[in-house]
Formats: C-alpha cells, structure tokens, sequence
C-alpha cells in the first residue's frame, strides 16, 4: 500500500470512529456543560466514567459498538500526536494547545484536556471562552470544586458571560446541592444578557424552575 493509500485510510478510520466517540459524548454526558448553545442536561462525569465500557452496545447500537475509554485514549493519542510534535518546537502557541485539548475532550480524556487548556491559559490567561471549557472537563473529570474557581476566575474577566454563568449554576445545583445558588446565577445570567435568544432564556427559566421545586416533587 501507498504512503498516501495509507494516509486515506487512517483518515477514514479516525473520522468513522470520531463520529462513534462524539455520539459516545451525548449518549453518557448529555451535552450538559461547555456551552449554553449545547443544551441543558446534565449528568456527572464520574457517573459517566462508572458507565459501561461500550455504551453503544448498552444503548442497543447492535453491531457497531462504541470504542472503550482505553480504546477512545490510544484515538487520542494517534490523533494529537503530529499537533505535539509540532508543539515541542513551539510549546507556547495557544491554539495548537487548544486543538490537543479539544481531541482529549472529545474521546472523555478530561484530566489530558484540562491539562493542555491550562497550558494555553498561561498564554492566554483572559481567554474566557478556554477557561469555561477547561471547567467542563474538571467538572467531568470530578473536580467540581476545580472548575467553580475557573469560573470564577473567567467571570472576573468577563461578568456577563452567560456560559460560565450557565454552568456555574449548572454545577453548583448538581455538584453541590445548591438550588438557591444555582438559581441566583442563573438569574443574573438572565439580568446581565437581556438580549439572549428566547430559547437559550427558555432553557435557564425551565432549570430555575426545576431548582426552585421541593425536593422529591415531580
């Protein structure tokens, strides 16, 4: 086989096992954090990493299995690996720290990403849309306490970003058990972006309205 036979099929088998890893991401995480674009769900990361190691299978996919977390790993790995090449001659460049981070992200290798998103804060430390995202993977990884500070840090810079008030409201309701907290974020969220589209407002007045329920209610 050709080099370049060869290079056509790597390709084809990252994209073909690509999609499976994304649908891998909604199928155990709900699309629940990142950004207020991507849905409102929510579930933990540790209850997603306790899930079977072929979610696929378990979702009654049949024959097209979804790839392990080890499997979904070496991907990764395969993947970023021309990007850190590259960044061994110029590790300070953010978006190529980016890119690396958003490979580990998207096959459930939160601790990797969270990592190279920090890298690219040292660079970019007001970078409020990086720094949201690196809260999502600790968030997933199980450090709720982790990305609260990253918010916080983001909403220093940026008060009114309406993603990491979304998902500190997000996770102070589901990690902490703060309904009160959630829903005071989620209403300044509603306050300071008075023109968010109707169905972004719809998706956090329906979460303040699920916090403010009592406990056990339906």
């Amino acid at each position: 086989m050709t080099d370049e036979a060869q290079a056509s099929g790597a390709k084809a088998a990252w994209s073909t096992t690509q999609v499976y890893a994304m649908a891998a991401v909604c199928l155990l995480l709900g699309l629940a954090l990142g950004y207020l674009f991507r849905g409102s769900q929510t579930r933990s990361a540790q209850a997603a990493a306790s899930s079977s190691q072929n979610p696929a299978r378990a979702a009654g996919m049949g024959d097209h299995p979804m790839p392990s977390l080890d499997d979904m790993k070496k991907m990764a790995d395969t993947k970023a690996a021309p990007l850190l090449e590259q960044l061994k001659s110029d590790p300070n460049n953010a978006p190529l720290l980016i890119q690396v981070a958003k490979i580990y992200e998207a096959t459930h290798q939160f601790k990797d990403a969270a990592s190279y998103f920090s890298k690219s804060l040292e660079v970019n430390p007001k970078d409020v849309v990086t720094r949201t995202e690196m809260a999502s993977c600790l968030y997933y990884d199980g450090d709720s306490d982790g990305a609260i500070a990253q918010l916080q840090r983001a909403l220093q810079d940026q008060p009114k970003d309406a993603d990491a008030l979304f998902n500190m409201g997000v996770i102070k309701w589901q990690a902490k058990n703060d309904g009160p907290g959630a829903i005071a974020i989620w209403r300044q969220l509603l306050k300071t972006n008075p023109k968010l589209e109707s169905v972004k407002k719809d998706q956090v007045q329906k979460l303040i309205a699920q916090a403010e329920r009592p406990a056990g209610a339906n």
